[in-house]
Parts: C-alpha cells; sequence; structure tokens
C-alpha cells in the first residue's frame, strides 16, 4: 500500500486478536494503581465501587459494541459522535479520547521502568521508562498483524501470571481480613473516592474498536471480541480484588505491587512464588502499553483523515500503518514518560479522558438510535435498559473523576503549582480554537467518511488477505 495514494487500513484481525488488543490494553490495571483505593475508601468502599464500576464498564461495552458494528471506523468514538452530534462534537469527543490514550501509554511507561528497576536495581528507571516506550513505537511500526500477535502473547503471558496468583492466593483468603476493616469504610463519600481507581480494572478496553477498520469480518467478529474481552476482565476484577484483600493487601500503606506484596503476607518475601508474580506482572504492564499504543495511533490517524487534524497524520506506510500517527503523540509520550513526577497527573488526565468520551459515546448512541432508526445495527444491545443503565452510572463516575481527582490534583512545574482542572480547560479551549480557525475547513465531506459496513468487507477484504 503507497504511503499517501491510499487511506484505508490493512484487514488482518480475526476475534481472537481483537480479544487480545481489548484485554491488553486494559490488563496492567489488574497489576498496579487500582490498589490506591484502598486509602479512599477502605476494603468495603473499594469492592463496592468495583462492583459499581464493573457493572458500567460492562454496560457499556454491550452499548459500544453497537455502535462500533454500526459504524466500523478507526476513530470510534469521534465518528460515532460525529454522526450523532456533528462534527464539532466529533473533534472533542476524539479529543477526549486522546487525553486518554496518549497520557495513559507514559504512565504506564513509567510503572514500566520502576518494575525493571525493582527487577534490575542496577538499570536507571527513567532510562528504562523510555527506552521501553520507544521499543514500542518502533513495534507497533512493523504492521498490524505483527503488533497484535506481540499484543495477544503479551496478554496470555499476563493472564497466566493472575491464574498463578489466584491459585496460591485463594487457598489463605481470610474473610476476616476482607470484612473486619469497616473502620476504613467511609460511607458513600469513600466509594465515590474509590471509583476512580475502580476504573483501572477496566480503563482503555474500548480501544479495541479503532482496530474496527481492520477486522475481517467487522458484523460478528467486533461483538465476539469485545464480549469476550468484558467477560475475561470481570472475572479477573472479581479475583483480583477478592484475592488482594483477603491476604491482608488492604492493609498499610499502599505497594507499587499490590500482588506481589499480598502472596509476601502469606508466603514470605523471599518465596518464590511472589517474584513470579512479579516477573510476569511485567508483561501484563507491556501488553497495556504496546496496545495503547495501537490505539492512540488509529485515533490520530482517523482524526487526521477526516480533516480535525493535519493531513499528514493520516499517512500510512507500506506496511499499512499509520506511521505519523504513531509517530508524533509517541514523542508527547516519551517527553511526559521522562518526567516520572508527573506519572499521577498522567492518570489522571488519562481516567478524565475516558470517562468523557464514554459519557460522549453513549449519548451518541440514544441520538443515532432516534435520528437514524433504520441504520444497519450488526449487533443490537437492549435498548433503552442497558445503555441507560451506562449512561447513569458513567455520569456518576464523571462525577467522582472529577470532584475527586482532577479538583484536588495539582501539577508541579519547575516549582509552579498548576490545577489539573486548569490544563484540561486549555487543552481542550485549545482545541476548540484551532478547529474553528482551521480544522473546521478542511473536514471531509461525511458521505465521504462514513461507509456502510457492507462497503468495508468487500472487496477491499478480499484483496488483502
Amino acid at each position: 500500500m503507497a504511503s499517501n495514494t491510499n487511506n484505508h487500513l490493512h484487514k488482518e484481525l480475526k476475534p481472537i486478536h481483537l480479544w487480545g488488543i481489548a484485554v491488553g490494553m486494559v490488563i496492567s490495571g489488574q497489576y498496579f494503581g487500582w490498589n490506591y483505593g484502598f486509602e479512599q475508601g477502605g476494603t468495603i468502599g473499594l469492592i463496592i465501587a468495583a462492583i459499581i464500576v464493573t457493572i458500567f464498564y460492562t454496560t457499556f461495552i454491550f452499548s459500544y459494541s453497537e455502535l462500533s458494528t454500526s459504524i466500523p471506523h478507526a476513530g470510534g468514538p469521534s465518528a460515532y459522535a460525529r454522526k450523532a452530534m456533528g462534527p464539532y462534537m466529533g473533534f472533542m469527543t476524539g479529543l477526549a479520547c486522546l487525553f486518554e490514550f496518549v497520557f495513559a501509554p507514559p504512565a504506564i511507561a513509567v510503572s514500566t521502568g520502576a518494575y525493571i528497576h525493582f527487577l534490575f536495581p542496577s538499570i536507571n528507571a527513567v532510562y528504562a521508562t523510555v527506552a521501553v516506550f520507544l521499543f514500542f513505537i518502533f513495534i507497533n511500526l512493523i504492521g498490524v498483524k505483527g503488533a497484535a500477535i506481540i499484543e495477544l502473547v503479551a496478554t496470555i503471558l499476563a493472564l497466566i501470571g493472575l491464574s498463578i496468583y489466584y491459585v496460591a492466593g485463594l487457598p489463605h483468603v481470610n474473610g476476616s481480613a476482607i470484612f473486619s476493616d469497616m473502620s476504613a469504610f467511609k460511607g458513600w463519600k469513600g466509594i465515590f473516592a474509590s471509583i476512580p481507581f475502580a476504573i483501572w480494572f477496566f480503563l482503555a478496553i474500548e480501544g479495541g474498536a479503532m482496530a474496527a477498520e481492520e477486522v475481517r469480518n467487522p458484523k460478528k467478529d467486533i461483538p465476539k471480541g469485545f464480549i469476550s474481552g468484558i467477560l475475561t476482565l470481570a472475572t479477573a476484577t472479581v479475583l483480583t480484588l477478592l484475592v488482594t484483600a483477603g491476604l491482608g493487601g488492604g492493609k498499610g500503606k499502599p505497594a507499587d505491587y499490590p500482588l506481589p506484596q499480598a502472596l509476601a503476607n502469606v508466603y514470605g518475601e523471599e518465596h518464590l512464588l511472589p517474584k513470579i508474580v512479579a516477573i510476569i506482572g511485567l508483561f501484563g504492564l507491556i501488553a497495556s502499553l504496546h496496545g495503547i499504543i495501537i490505539g492512540y495511533s488509529r485515533q490520530t490517524f482517523a482524526l487526521a483523515r477526516a480533516g480535525y487534524l493535519p493531513r499528514f497524520l493520516a499517512s500510512i506506510s507500506k506496511k499499512g500503518v499509520p506511521h505519523w500517527g504513531l509517530i508524533v503523540p509517541g514523542i508527547i509520550g516519551v517527553a511526559s514518560a521522562g518526567s516520572a513526577s508527573f506519572a499521577n497527573a498522567l492518570i489522571i488526565l488519562s481516567v478524565f479522558g475516558a470517562i468523557t468520551m464514554y459519557c460522549l459515546s453513549l449519548v451518541s448512541l440514544f441520538i443515532l438510535r432516534k435520528k437514524e432508526p433504520y441504520m444497519e445495527r450488526p449487533f443490537k444491545v437492549s435498548y433503552p435498559i442497558v445503555p441507560g443503565v451506562a449512561l447513569f452510572l458513567g455520569i456518576i463516575s464523571f462525577f467522582c473523576v472529577l470532584k475527586y481527582s482532577v479538583l484536588t490534583t495539582n501539577l508541579s512545574f519547575f516549582g509552579i503549582e498548576i490545577p489539573l482542572i486548569a490544563i484540561i480547560l486549555f487543552v481542550f479551549g485549545l482545541g476548540s480554537m484551532y478547529y474553528f480557525l482551521i480544522g473546521a475547513k478542511n473536514i471531509r465531506p461525511i458521505s465521504e467518511e462514513f461507509v456502510s459496513i457492507e462497503d468495508i468487507t468487500s472487496p477491499q477484504k478480499n484483496a488483502s488477505l
């Protein structure tokens, strides 16, 4: 495929690849980050928050499957919002999605570098962080099928690590460690404060939709990949939280490695099992970093192809990869990852972008049901109950992220404390200015940007197999 003469991605992916991408994007959330919710709501508060978030993501993914099969487009949520609410809201939704997918990789890379430094103290954590990020940008340049296979292998290894953890930990789960911690339970305030951390169990699963144009049979394969993914993660979330809390992992100061620490409470720090889980946990971080890089490159490509961003970002290499859409945001990510002190702020920015995009996508579903009742929907969610529950819980989650994370966090930059909300308002304000001054003049007609699901399954499909 020529670099600039064709704006279609290669159709290489099967359901197992989509499952690997969707689960792989998220799997690091089982290994770190979520456990800081113990400090906010105690064990009981975090468990309730995780139940709320699991219900939200399950209903959301079923709703999202309808959108992604109806509009199998690399832009994912930006495409759905544009079709439902017009080009400006398409751009705003795409920008929210970029918040999630551009800021999550450097946060994960920082944790990966710290993990490597933990295992090999002679390696500088910052150097490891930057090297890992650059390595996986390079890996993504080889083509989506090769990248998806690597993602699949890393995801399976990470799931093996979780399985070892469950088998080793379940026999030692102590119910009193879970239910006797009522002193730390802070009621609904603690539950709401824990929700932003519980979101880490599932953050970025929707990124698989950005590979929708590269799926061989979108009608059947997208629902299979998404639904199997959410079932995998829901099961892992229940077991991870149950075992960690039951082994006393919710006590004391939260660790950067909650799973190995919980096993060490039972087996001792020098035992082989905690070390095995710690080593395999590195593959969980790698899987998420690699998968989300796939996601941000496709989102950048789609926004540029639509005309929202400079057109060179939509160029496709001979390998069928949106190389500039991969490299340019990657430069921002590498620069951010090199500053480990930004990690907490990067996580919050990513979560804020995600929950904003989720709510806008669900609103798009309701609008499209009214606006285009006869649009082909190969997969139909139970309407309006399932998307209604998802939107209700999404709004609650948005409130929690805004109140308990965004509004309470500052970013220290050269000694200056900058409120995170100011950064968000600045970026969205700057984005709006760019849209009205430049982007709106370059947007492709909607008739060129959107095609039916039948159009993308043939004949290009046969030509690329």
